[in-house]
């Protein structure tokens, strides 16, 4: 029963994080109750996403191309932060004692939730704040640790900072933060499976389901109204934020 769990949460998430992020907000809890430890979960977790993020980010290979036309962008400074934060963010996860892991996982995951959906309230051009250039460097920076540290809700913190950068077009947000979450999560992923943190069982269960999702996911894109799939990821991570606050350490 709790591997078909995991196989239906996994697609879940491969189908949201292509279509706006938050896929993290079930796989990892899922192999928590698979009986992994937090960190050991966040680790396979992480390295488990990570082939769908790939196949998803080739799938929307002409959202890259709009996203390196834009004059708004700068595509490849923005992967070079992505790569070394990514592996700042690994690196600070193993010196990270599980237990003190566990009281922070809650706001973690509250803090990813709270940025989405405040960022979608914002409207670059009307009287709203947007980062200028200097800015969305250091924002990418820390939303790159971040996302290195901890994968639950790092798709939901990009597309909240992309919207910061005075971006509004779905696809091409979607395409980005594909990317960059691939640049991020890779140096992370080395980082964790040197350290030996990856289950690999379960790790390769979540790898498979979660690339299946992501390839309907990323169809279902074009089709599905944002709002309806940005309000199903802040409902998922206020559910996920309360159940974390109330589960013994």
């Amino acid at each position: 029963m709790i591997i078909a769990l995991v196989v239906l949460a996994a697609f879940t998430a491969g189908f949201i994080n292509a279509v706006a992020g938050g896929g993290s907000f079930l796989t990892f809890p899922a192999l928590i109750a698979a009986g992994l430890p937090p960190i050991d979960s966040n680790a396979s977790s992480t390295v488990a996403l990570f082939p769908g993020q790939i196949a998803t980010a080739f799938i929307a290979r002409d959202g890259l191309a709009m996203a390196s036309k834009d004059k708004r962008i700068n595509v490849p400074a923005l992967a070079a932060i992505s790569l070394a934060g990514g592996l700042i963010g690994g690196l600070l996860l193993l010196v990270t004692p599980q237990s003190l892991f566990s009281r922070i996982v809650p706001w973690l995951i509250l803090f990813a939730t709270a940025v989405f959906a405040g960022g979608n309230f914002l409207r670059p051009g009307e009287g709203s704040f947007q980062l200028n250039r200097a800015g969305i460097f250091i924002a990418q920076g820390v939303v790159a640790v971040y996302g290195g540290y901890f994968g639950g809700g790092i798709g939901i913190l990009m597309l909240a900072a992309l919207t910061l950068y005075g971006l509004r077009d779905i696809w091409l947000m979607n395409s980005l933060k594909i990317l960059l979450a691939v640049l991020m999560n890779a140096a992370a992923v080395v980082t964790f499976i040197v350290a030996g943190l990856v289950h690999w069982h379960l790790t390769f269960i979540v790898g498979g389901a979660s690339i299946a999702g992501g390839y309907v996911g990323l169809f279902a894109a074009r089709r599905m109204p944002a709002s309806i799939v940005k309000g199903f990821v802040v409902v998922v991570g206020v559910t996920l934020s309360i159940f974390f606050f109330l589960k013994p350490a």
